[in-house]
């Protein structure tokens, strides 16, 4: 199938973008990060279409649109976990409070299918459909003793004095894939824990192989932006890639694991089943694994 049009839009907006961004005109500057993200996934969502032969987009408007709504909703709770862990802030954001919660909202829902979609798309080329260990033993009490591990991760912080939840920026940046994907394990929905009994790895490495495209493009659009984020970790600080230390890269793995176990989470209450690929009959394994089911 032909790559859609709106691929095509999101390579122009990205690069007119780019070049009205380093203009410094006003728009473009501020809100340089969600403009890129936005043209990024209309740019996956294209390339999916190319590769399976359906619009994630087009054939569910709404899912789509949930899934934005989602992003935000689930990135808000991570910013009230900063408010204890003070490791990141934000600068150059516009004065005006209505301007700068458009551009936290835009910015903030376009994580889920920038991260979703990216995972999609090496789906689509088996690059680790290959990749296996020996089965595993994970019993139901396996599942449990790991969702207390994630609740102890997820609350601890919150718990604990600032002085000390300033350190603990790993266990919120996992805690919610061992909370979330043993429950969806119990309850038979799709999990990564499942997964990894029958010896299958290859959805966990391309989430992590997500996270990192992610995190660098993250931080490449991040650091050009007038408003954007500054880490305030307070070990591991150089050196440097853009903004974030090098070692800090790797916390984009989990984090893709974590959006994850998210989104199933939230397509199993919605009861959605299958991916789109699954409906239409794609070609690959990949396209089976972004509807939670």
């Amino acid at each position: 199938m032909r790559f859609g049009v709106h691929g095509w839009v999101g390579i122009g907006l990205l690069a007119l973008s780019e070049v009205l961004m380093f203009r410094r005109i006003w728009f473009f500057a501020v809100y340089f990060t969600p403009l890129a993200w936005t043209a990024y996934i209309l740019l996956l969502d294209a390339w999916l279409q190319r590769r399976h032969g359906y619009s994630w987009i087009g054939r569910h408007p709404l899912r789509f649109a949930a899934m934005l709504l989602f992003s935000v909703a689930v990135w808000a709770v991570f910013e009230v976990y900063n408010l204890r862990i003070r490791n990141w802030y934000y600068v150059g954001l516009p004065r005006n409070l209505t301007l700068r919660l458009i551009g936290y909202a835009w910015a903030f829902a376009t994580i889920f299918p920038g991260i979703l979609f990216t995972s999609e798309l090496l789906d689509s080329y088996n690059l680790f459909s290959r990749w296996r260990v020996g089965p595993q033993r994970i019993s139901e009490r396996t599942l449990l003793i790991w969702f207390g591990v994630g609740l102890l991760c997820t609350i601890g912080p919150l718990l604990v004095p600032p002085e000390i939840a300033h350190y603990l920026i790993a266990p919120v940046w996992v805690g919610y894939v061992f909370l979330l994907d043993p429950v969806l394990g119990l309850a038979g929905g799709e999990s990564l824990f499942v997964r990894l009994r029958r010896g299958d790895v290859s959805k966990l490495l391309s989430l992590f192989a997500s996270g990192l495209i992610c995190g660098i493009l993250w931080e490449f659009w991040n650091y050009w932006a007038q408003a954007k984020w500054v880490y305030a970790v307070p070990y591991l600080q150089k050196p440097k890639l853009f903004e974030m230390p090098l070692a800090g890269f790797l916390g984009f793995m989990p984090f893709a694991v974590e959006v994850y176990c998210f989104w199933n989470f939230l397509s199993y209450l919605a009861g959605w089943g299958p991916s789109v690929g699954a409906e239409e009959g794609g070609r690959t394994s990949g396209s089976r694994h972004m509807g939670g089911g």
